[in-house]
């Protein structure tokens, strides 16, 4: 319920013209900036191993703002790989090479109940997904990381980020506030072998915000994907696994392959990666996996039910991102609303 202190900063905001509210804003943007720039020089300087993490929020987050972070930081501060150790889960360390040398993967001390019972609790604790402040999982896995290291070390931790890049997702920067604190790359496919067909649709789908679970789009899935078999092999990226609140909801059709065969919790990621980045296309919801085929080259076609239910901030990143030569050209990113 809105407070009348609340009300009361509403109304005392709209008498401030425009232009100075916007000032105001960079003012605030560019103090932030300073402050993290100092404390990443900080970093860099002090020559104990850094920790970068631990990432435990949403793969697409992770993929369009906190690896590019970290490469950019390992880049601008000219932080040598074998100082970087990339605390992650479920076998996304490959996303970090070559700037992290050695990794740490929760998903391989914890299991799977745990991981997500505890990450549930961390996010009720926090009133959101974001990394905003180091919880007490994060103390825990950086412990074992810094037993596993045999010395002390220094920790690069998602809120910074999240405090960085802020005055974007406000709506107060354009897209180059992240672009220059971010070095977007192509993706190199990860040197997994894995016994695939020579050509095949690689699907994803999954109830969330902007794909809600009803009949009729639980129909639309099961014609898309019996479509899409009748053009070729189709493999699914459904794990089975439940280490986050992504539900599958693809049929069960003989002429659909599943890779949960192939998946241990703490490789579920880096198995997904390599099917992905091998496939022709990617076709299933839109949310943050949808990013990962774009960044290996492979074009996405991502599907939404609800329109303004998914932010728009970090949609024009990602196409302004995939639009370039570099990663493949305009078209990469394709969304589409699921007819009613």
């Amino acid at each position: 319920m809105t407070t009348p202190a609340a009300t009361i900063a509403t109304r005392m905001r709209h008498l401030v013209p425009l232009a100075l509210r916007r000032a105001a804003a960079r003012v605030v943007a560019d103090r932030r900036a300073a402050d993290v720039e100092r404390r990443l020089a900080s970093l860099a300087r002090d020559g104990r191993p850094i920790a970068v993490g631990p990432w435990l929020g949403e793969v697409g987050f992770e993929l369009l703002y906190w690896v590019p972070f970290v490469r950019w930081f390992a880049e601008r501060y000219e932080v040598p790989p074998d100082r970087l150790i990339a605390v992650t889960r479920g076998g996304a360390a490959s996303w970090y090479a070559p700037i992290a040398g050695r990794s740490f993967d929760a998903l391989a001390v914890m299991a799977p109940d745990d991981f997500r019972t505890r990450n549930e609790d961390r996010t009720g604790a926090l009133g959101e997904q974001k990394q905003v402040r180091i919880t007490a999982l994060e103390e825990d896995l950086l412990a074992m990381v810094r037993r596993g290291e045999g010395e002390d070390m220094a920790v690069l931790h998602p809120s910074l980020m999240y405090y960085l890049f802020a005055p974007y997702w406000w709506g107060h920067r354009p897209i180059g506030w992240i672009e220059r604190r971010a070095r977007h790359v192509r993706l190199e496919p990860p040197p997994l072998a894995i016994d695939l067909p020579r050509e095949y649709t690689a699907v994803k789908f999954y109830f969330n915000d902007c794909f809600r679970s009803t009949p009729a789009h639980r129909a639309f899935v099961e014609r898309t994907i019996r479509a899409l078999a009748d053009e070729g092999p189709v493999i699914s990226l459904s794990t089975g696994l439940s280490v986050d609140d992504h539900a599958p909801c693809e049929p069960d059709i003989a002429a659909m392959r599943g890779i949960s065969h192939l998946l241990a919790p703490h490789t579920n990621l880096l198995v997904q990666s390599a099917v992905v980045a091998r496939a022709r296309r990617f076709v299933g919801t839109y949310g943050g996996f949808a990013y990962l085929a774009p960044f290996y080259g492979v074009p996405a076609l991502s599907y939404y039910t609800d329109p303004g239910t998914f932010s728009v901030r970090h949609l024009d990143l990602a196409q302004h991102v995939f639009a370039r030569s570099d990663h493949g050209g305009p078209g990469l990113l394709e969304l589409r609303q699921v007819p009613a």
